[in-house]
């Protein structure tokens, strides 16, 4: 072989991405796709996006792989050599990927996966969202990234949400039509309110998640009219929220229908609280009672602010011992582990108008307890209370 066609052979050889090269070693190991995601512990699809380029990989999926396939560490080194040249080619990084190595760092593996997240502390349930992001194909990552941002939220890491806030509308954003960018949109503005954002950045996720939603109407659930309807509510905007609630009553049923994931709980509980927040007292009551009842058991968390949000509206609609009383029971029986964030906002919302009746000293002092995290940093990112 002459000189210049080695040096031809190498640069073709250096030039090989991470992707093809682990299609090619993959092919020529005889192995599918599931039967080499199984071997590894990544799931299929995302191996798929890595060897057609939709996804960067890891060091650590390279090496795996050159264990099974038997390459040396062939794999290994070529995507050790892909940072430097896939920086002048995509300036940004995955969003997700990088929020995903800093809590990774920081949390370690988690524990088994829950049946169902909401049935599960937040302290708990953190690193087994982190430890499932891991190889999710990118709808599943977006999803995921949501669950961390609210989860984070709860754990008041609220300066770590916000970034992974923004990483899931990335991710979303990146996936092109369908209801997840509207979805992460109408979620942010949910959660934004416990954490007291400013209102007119929270109606500007609000309305986006309306105006995507409209593109495919119904697609994204009730979540975009429950954002809208509510941060108008708290603007004080009353003629506009009583159109948005009036919106979201006369979507509700269309939209249960439509989406059998949909929870009807979560449609009472919007309606109620937005009935509650423009002063209709016995209708958000009545709502609200509604939403628990189809609220299970064993969503310890949920019940707490269903339970929280009626204590308020009977506050609102006159029976303010009830409401008071209700409210104190909830943060006695409440085990310590379902402390947070949301449980916090939805107790102190009570408090705003028992201000000056026996017994809101006493809702004081239990809203002056600190929100349970395990005894431990959940985040990499300060608290910003």
């Amino acid at each position: 072989m002459t000189e210049t066609s080695t040096e031809t052979s190498t640069e073709t050889s250096i030039e090989t991405s991470f992707g093809p090269l682990l299609r090619q070693c993959r092919q020529a190991a005889g192995l599918s796709l599931r039967q080499l995601a199984a071997r590894v512990g990544y799931d299929h699809s995302y191996l798929s996006q890595v060897e057609r380029g939709q996804r960067p990989g890891s060091a650590d999926l390279a090496r795996l792989c050159d264990q099974e396939l038997g390459t040396g560490a062939r794999l290994s080194s070529t995507f050790e050599r892909k940072p430097a040249r896939a920086a002048q080619l995509r300036p940004e990084a995955d969003p997700l990927e990088t929020a995903w190595r800093g809590l990774a760092a920081t949390l370690g593996a988690g524990g088994p996966r829950p049946g169902d997240h909401r049935s599960v502390p937040p302290a708990s349930l953190l690193p087994d969202l982190v430890r499932q992001l891991r190889g999710a194909a990118q709808a599943e990552a977006a999803e995921l990234g949501m669950l961390i941002a609210e989860t984070l939220t709860r754990l008041d890491e609220r300066s770590t949400a916000r970034r992974w806030w923004w990483a899931a509308r990335a991710t979303a954003d990146s996936l092109g039509d369908g209801p997840l960018p509207a979805v992460a949109r109408a979620r942010e503005a949910i959660i934004g309110l416990a954490e007291r954002r400013p209102l007119t950045e929270l109606l500007q996720l609000a309305d986006e998640s309306v105006a995507l939603d409209r593109q495919a109407p119904g697609a994204a659930g009730c979540a975009p009219l429950t954002a809208r309807a509510l941060v108008l509510a708290e603007l004080g905007r009353t003629h506009e929220a009583q159109q948005a609630l009036q919106e979201l009553i006369g979507a509700g049923d269309e939209v249960l229908r439509a989406t059998p994931q949909a929870q009807p709980y979560e449609l009472h509980w919007a309606e109620g609280r937005v009935c509650t927040a423009l002063g209709y007292g016995v209708a958000g009551c009545v709502l609200l009672e509604r939403a628990r009842e189809l609220c299970p058991e064993s969503w310890i968390g949920e019940r707490a602010r269903l339970d929280l949000s009626l204590a308020e509206c009977l506050v609102v609609a006159g029976e303010v011992a009830a409401g008071l009383a209700t409210a104190l029971r909830v943060l006695v029986e409440l085990p310590d582990e379902w402390h947070d964030t949301l449980v916090y906002d939805a107790a102190d919302r009570v408090l705003r108008v028992v201000q000056a009746e026996p017994g809101a000293a006493e809702l004081r002092r239990l809203l002056a307890r600190p929100v349970h995290r395990s005894g431990r940093s959940v985040g990499i990112g300060s608290s910003q209370r």
